[in-house]
């Protein structure tokens, strides 16, 4: 068996692999990316495209080299269609905005770590971690084009994504490293690229309409006025949905689809959860859709993925430095990840178990009542003002769905305690078990008052 020796290796070519080997690469460190598709297949993933914040992404990789992918930056806000109500509203989206070539744009970030020196290893398949009898990671074992080989590193890290299968492998009971991932966290999506002759009317906008279920959407997000990224997703917990049949049929009834031609077909399994609480171990870390880094109630995950892999090679190269590769010594990852971004989506992920106790036509009533500038708010930040949730019940279109607005007053009460549990994240794995234990009794609050199924 053939063996190459790496200081670090990386999983996975997407956005938190590239980020994550060019700023170790850019260190002077020696890093391979190990990916499972072929060189002209790899950076095509399925996605939404949609890309928030660009202008401040690290810059490991710089803007510059991502710039010819974003094919619309005349997006500013949001379109959510909402039939039950016969009502369109028009949602401001806060910061820059854009929706990219989603596999132009992989390609790109690839590109990007290649240029600050990582070794890219196409057709690679990973099949086991290594690990020393303490639980150390020590490299991978893969097949490479056919060849069976050892990938030995002093640090390994995950971004291979939702269906990641290191995590399966790897012996992670002792180390804080958070194993507390199911089924239920996760979202089916399918999408399709779309041609239409003439521009949509709406090619300012990220599209967005309820499926038949509460845990569920359309989107349709324009690429440029012609071509449409479209879409749909599910909560896992909900029963299946025909994603293919349900796309088409919601294509067929818009007029603007008439003789369309799709592009490009493809699936993909994501997150829909909280940030892990951690993701080190011992020689080991996990970055973007592999930890978790995505948006709970939208799925936007790019931004995410960017800021963690550049986060976990910056705390490769320092681990690198100091000669140490222990769970404490990579412990700043976590805390910098909670810091910059993980504390707002774990806030949003209280609204996403708030949105699966209720049936679509609740929600959608709610939605068409509460101000739309709240919305974006609460989609976007985790922040919004709902407690003058009494001047609303004064709205004719509120009566009806008083009760669920209260309800989404509470539960943004407790959305408050859970961001300020998170601010108080531990500076280091001593403090660990207690914080966590503190955020598992303010979600069993959330359980209580949402009346939702436990999540986690």
């Amino acid at each position: 068996m053939t063996t190459r020796e790496y200081d670090v290796v990386v999983v996975g070519a997407g956005t938190a692999g590239s980020y994550a080997a060019a700023t170790v690469a850019n260190a002077g460190y020696s890093v391979a990316v190990l990916d499972r598709k072929g060189e002209g297949e790899a950076g095509h993933i399925a996605c939404g495209d949609a890309l928030k914040g660009a202008g401040s992404f690290p810059d490991a990789i710089p803007r510059s080299q991502i710039e010819s992918a974003i094919t619309n930056a005349g997006v500013d806000h949001g379109r959510f269609e909402i039939p039950q109500e016969d009502a369109v509203l028009e949602i401001p989206v806060p910061g820059e905005l854009a929706v990219v070539d989603r596999w132009e744009y992989g390609r790109k970030v690839i590109e990007g770590a290649d240029d600050a020196g990582a070794e890219l290893r196409y057709d690679t398949v990973v099949k086991d971690i290594r690990q020393t009898d303490e639980g150390r990671v020590t490299g991978v074992r893969a097949v490479d084009s056919g060849e069976a080989v050892d990938y030995e590193a002093d640090l390994v890290i995950d971004g291979a994504g939702a269906l990641s299968i290191l995590q399966d492998k790897a012996d992670l009971a002792g180390a804080t490293f958070d194993t507390n991932v199911t089924y239920q966290q996760f979202c089916s999506a399918y999408r399709e690229i779309v041609h239409v002759d003439e521009p949509v009317e709406w090619a300012d906008a990220l599209v967005f309409k309820p499926t038949e279920r509460a845990a569920g959407y359309l989107w349709y997000f324009p690429r440029t006025e012609t071509e449409i990224n479209a879409g749909l997703g599910f909560q896992m917990t909900e029963e299946p949905m025909q994603l293919v049949d349900d796309l088409k049929r919601d294509l067929r009834d818009r007029p603007e689809f008439e003789d369309a031609t799709v592009e490009d077909k493809l699936g993909a399994a994501l997150p829909t959860r909280r940030p892990y609480d951690s993701a080190v171990a011992p020689g080991f870390m996990a970055a973007g859709d592999a930890a978790g880094h995505v948006n709970p109630t939208t799925g936007g995950g790019i931004g995410g993925a960017a800021r963690a892999g550049t986060y976990a090679g910056e705390q490769a190269v320092e681990a690198l430095d100091e000669g140490d590769v222990s769970e404490s010594q990579l412990w700043e990852y976590n805390t910098n990840v909670m810091d910059r971004f993980g504390a707002r989506f774990a806030t949003l992920d209280v609204y996403n178990v708030f949105m699966t106790a209720y049936d679509v036509d609740d929600l959608m009533g709610m939605l068409a009542a509460l101000p739309a500038e709240k919305i974006a708010e609460g989609l976007y930040s985790g922040e919004t003002d709902i407690g003058l949730w009494l001047k609303v019940k004064t709205a004719a279109k509120a009566v009806g769905h008083l009760s669920t607005i209260y309800d989404l007053y509470e539960t943004k009460q407790l959305a408050e305690r859970v961001l300020d549990h998170y601010e108080g994240y531990p500076e280091d794995p001593a403090g660990f078990d207690r914080w966590q234990s503190g955020r598992d009794d303010l979600m069993e609050e959330v359980y209580a008052t949402t009346g939702a199924d436990p999540k986690y």
